[in-house]
């Protein structure tokens, strides 16, 4: 295997890890955030506003980490 060949394998393994790690990162966001609606309806709009802030910044890092990726990848 020539280095062209591990940078893309490196960059495809990262990318998933990303991916797999923000989808996680993110449900249970989701899932904490409909209990804590269940517990306490008259905060849901606080929850709700806090839960979207939390996970742009998931998806933030994961875009982050996808553009790591593709500059493995073309390096």
């Amino acid at each position: 295997m020539d280095a062209n060949s591990l940078a893309f394998l490196a960059a495809g393994l990262g990318a998933g890890l990303t991916v797999i790690g923000a989808g996680m990162g993110i449900g249970r966001l989701a899932s904490s955030a409909l209990e804590a609606s269940g517990r306490q309806p008259e905060a849901a709009g606080d929850i709700r506003t806090t839960m979207i802030i939390a996970a742009a910044l998931i998806e933030g890092i994961a875009m982050f980490a996808a553009v790591i990726c593709l500059l493995l990848a073309i390096k």
